[in-house]
């Protein structure tokens, strides 16, 4: 991993990246402009933490955090939404510092928990997150119209 690792805040100018890696992530082309108008309503929303990690060459992968407050926690929790690391740089310990940049946010916030949820169709995600410190701890349901 290079030396010159950085991780900060998603800004607008990183949309194309974010855009690549979801459509690679989903393996599907979205709609780009919906999905501008989403990222840019995200990146901008306080309650949110967008970060990526970029070396002086490239942008890396990022990580996306929704933060809620939710009465079956009393207080406020958060959920990993969109977790990315290009190709070229899985294990190498990037996501690490993506996820504790979001320990850390969530340790400076209070946060009662921190979710993940991985598609059933990436079953060595599970590996990974577990790696991470995550507990397989809930069943999600989906309902998709």
């Amino acid at each position: 991993m290079s030396a010159n690792l950085q991780i900060r805040k998603i800004k607008t100018q990183d949309l194309d990246f974010i855009y690549k890696s979801i459509c690679e992530l989903e393996n599907e082309i979205l709609e780009f402009e919906v999905f501008k108008a989403i990222f840019n309503e995200n990146i901008s929303n306080p309650k949110n933490l967008y970060l990526i990690a970029e070396n002086e060459n490239e942008a890396l992968g990022f990580i996306s955090f929704h933060t809620q407050k939710l009465l079956h926690h009393c207080g406020l929790v958060g959920e990993i939404q969109e977790f990315f690391i290009h190709q070229n740089y899985r294990g190498q310990g990037v996501g690490r510092l993506l996820i504790n940049e979001i320990l850390n946010f969530a340790d400076q916030n209070n946060l009662k928990s921190i979710e993940v949820t991985t598609n059933k169709k990436r079953v060595e995600n599970v590996a990974i997150y577990e790696n991470l410190g995550f507990t397989l701890s809930h069943n999600k349901f989906t309902i998709y119209k």
